[in-house]
């Protein structure tokens, strides 16, 4: 039996699986799900073949489920890494989308998993500041009315919250992404043994969203 986090390398999964960890439970198995859809109602598109790189800096068993990422379809592919996997305890990276939310809790639910998502209701800034703090976390995708391509691949410092304060205030953007308004990607978190270094990515951009695709990277041991 296993305990796992469902782990799509961004922000929010790796800090869920830090409170978790911090909380007391033992994690045994990263779930990485790979969707062919780059529009995946469920799971994170950008750089999934990357968090190789953070389950090795983690020191923890990571799986990958391919799906298409159709949308209810996709949680089959979820539910049958789950079972096949004999996963007992489950943590996400859930904050407001009762979307994802219900839909994980309900596979959970029927399968007998207890679900534990360490990051519901948090306040953004509470979050933002965090992440700042004691993370590398850089912004891998961007898609809402406000952002621009200077955001992508720019780590989540006190300059990218006030901005996204701004975005907040005259867009309505959800700081935390959770409309699907940005996705991301951690390089250094203090459950990581080794750093992620980016050796070459590319930057593409269609005029209002765009993306930031890890070409080459490698880990680095810390100072």
């Amino acid at each position: 039996m296993s305990n796992a986090c469902l782990y799509s390398g961004g922000k929010d999964s790796t800090l869920a699986l830090h409170k978790a960890v911090r909380s007391g439970k033992k994690i045994d198995l990263l779930i990485t799900m790979r969707p062919e859809n780059q529009y995946s109602y469920m799971f994170h598109y950008p750089n999934t073949a990357y968090t190789s790189l953070q389950a090795e800096a983690l020191g923890i068993r990571q799986v990958f489920a391919d799906t298409k990422g159709e949308k209810e379809l996709e949680l089959a592919d979820l539910e049958r890494v789950l079972k096949e996997n004999d996963v007992r305890l489950l943590v996400t990276g859930a904050t407001y989308s009762s979307y994802q939310a219900d839909r994980i809790n309900n596979i959970c639910k029927t399968l007998g998993i207890e679900s534990i998502a360490p990051l519901w209701h948090i306040e953004p800034i509470e979050e933002l500041n965090e992440l700042a703090s004691d993370f590398n976390a850089i912004i891998t995708s961007v898609s809402a009315e406000g952002f621009d391509r200077t955001f992508l691949g720019a780590r989540i410092d006190n300059e990218i919250i006030k901005r996204l304060q701004e975005l907040n205030r005259r867009y309505k953007v959800n700081m935390l992404f959770e409309g699907g308004e940005a996705e991301s990607f951690v390089l250094d978190a203090p459950m990581f043994r080794k750093r992620i270094i980016i050796e070459k990515a590319k930057t593409e951009w269609n005029g209002s969203t765009g993306r930031y695709m890890i070409e080459q990277a490698h880990l680095e041991e810390k100072e």
